[in-house]
């Protein structure tokens, strides 16, 4: 596994097939991960979790913010207990706000009232209040929360395409570049890099991309 300047992505699909082969490989190269559980269920349950997935190199996890302000706090706290027995620096705890893949005229459809950015900012507020690192969403919100939050609130931007590539079930897409120049602190990029001839290849044009836009 030959080292790039980012954070392994474990996704269910790896998570639930083989997450601790997988887990210990990247342990042992040296490198970080982003355990992408998008947990939602009672408080106990998902501190539970996050109990066990917490481990050195986990760099983030996710949990879903309409789980309600006990759920997270449950997932924060626990990650902070076991971390500290472990003597290691907690994860950070980003809560999922609304899918990228869920396009404005379905939120209605789910009960909530208003388009993805009031959603978003709406949830965004009680995963700060519940001490979430910060919340993934698309890069068109960024802006908003960064003015409403400030820059300490983390923002983890789903849904990113690079110019080209297919949106697949993505709705709310964004550029690496535009992403960035929005004010996302991480992306998370996967289909354009795993589906690429050469996923190394791919994975670094695109940070290359985001290099140009942090410079400008």
């Amino acid at each position: 596994m030959r080292p790039l300047e980012l954070v392994f992505k474990i996704g269910y699909e790896s998570l639930f097939g083989y997450g601790d082969e997988l887990r210990k490989r990247i342990e042992r190269s040296g490198a970080t991960s982003f355990i992408d559980a998008k947990l939602h269920d009672i408080p106990r349950t998902v501190g539970a979790a996050l109990r066990a997935l917490v481990r050195p190199g986990v760099e983030i996890v996710t949990i879903h913010a309409l789980g309600g302000n006990d759920m997270m706090l449950s997932a924060v706290e626990a990650s902070a207990r076991r971390a500290a027995e472990l003597g290691i620096e907690p994860p950070k705890i980003f809560a999922v706000t609304i899918l990228t893949s869920i396009a404005p005229e379905e939120l209605n459809e789910l009960g909530l009232q208003g388009g993805p950015g009031e959603n978003v900012m709406r949830l965004a507020a009680l995963a700060r209040d519940a001490r979430c690192d910060g919340v993934v969403l698309s890069a068109h919100e960024v802006a908003d929360l960064k003015r409403f939050f400030g820059d300490d609130f983390l923002a983890l931007c789903a849904g990113i395409r690079p110019v080209g590539a297919s949106h697949g079930d993505q709705k709310r897409v964004a550029t690496p570049r535009g992403a960035v120049e929005a004010g996302a602190d991480y992306l998370v990029v996967g289909r354009p890099i795993v589906e690429a001839v050469d996923p190394l290849e791919a994975a670094q044009t695109i940070l290359d991309e985001i290099a140009a836009a942090l410079v400008r």
